[in-house]
């Protein structure tokens, strides 16, 4: 009877044993190793937001498919950006949302509703600069972690082809110098996408359904001309 359930008590415990070890076996081991997570904070308006397009075809997701599909796993973007937002808008924003960094990739694109609103150019140099400042801050005070891109020329879409098309470019030119400039004094990457966005005088499949934003393949030729810039920073 003793060895029977000496015999017994042998084969529940090696039957358990057993059990622990295909469990073992069939669990994937967890990597701990985050050093291809990064995150990714968006600032601006319309054109970063992707008014009139779907969510996946805004440049920041562009962008993020592209790393990812690279090696770089991007995080789920943040946005602080919102269609007719001026410079002063994405300051407010900024300080009421309180976004936590450090993130890894901060991009900036601010400046359209400035000009349309004809905001004095002194105005916008100085927001401007504030808002690089803090975007810098936001990326853990890594000045190569943060992108600037160029403000579009919308005066080549149906929306902006009953004003003054001429004005509109030379104006949209002279905010650039002058983010183009800071950028440079900052030693901030710098994206230009203008030439990109004038395309579109010949090729209306560049221009979304409401006349004025960029349509998703737009804002693909930004993503492409992003992602190598920001690919080259991330480690």
């Amino acid at each position: 009877m003793l060895k029977l359930l000496s015999y017994t008590a042998f084969i529940m415990v090696a039957l358990a044993y057993a059990c622990k070890k295909d469990i073992r076996h069939l669990t994937p081991p967890v990597n701990n190793s985050d050093n291809n997570h990064y995150r990714f904070l968006a600032l601006g308006d319309s054109y970063t937001i992707g008014q009139s397009v779907a969510e996946k075809e805004r440049f920041p997701e562009q962008t993020k498919a592209r790393l990812t599909a690279s090696g770089k796993y991007i995080d789920k973007v943040v946005y602080i950006a919102t269609t007719g937002w001026t410079t002063t808008d994405l300051e407010n924003a900024i300080d009421q949302q309180n976004p936590q960094g450090p993130f890894e990739i901060v991009t900036l694109l601010i400046g359209v509703n400035d000009q349309n609103k004809q905001r004095d150019t002194t105005g916008y140099s100085d927001r401007f600069t504030r808002l690089l400042q803090k975007a810098v801050q936001l990326a853990g005070n890594k000045r190569d972690h943060v992108f600037v891109l160029s403000i579009p020329d919308y005066s080549v879409t149906p929306y902006g082809s009953i004003d003054d098309t001429m004005f509109i470019r030379k104006q949209i030119d002279l905010f650039n110098s002058i983010n183009l400039r800071i950028s440079n004094a900052y030693n901030i990457s710098y994206t230009n996408i203008t030439p990109f966005s004038r395309e579109a005088l010949n090729d209306p499949s560049l221009i979304a359904s409401d006349g004025l934003h960029p349509s998703g393949k737009m804002y693909e030729k930004w993503a492409v001309l992003l992602e190598p810039a920001i690919k080259k920073i991330l480690k």
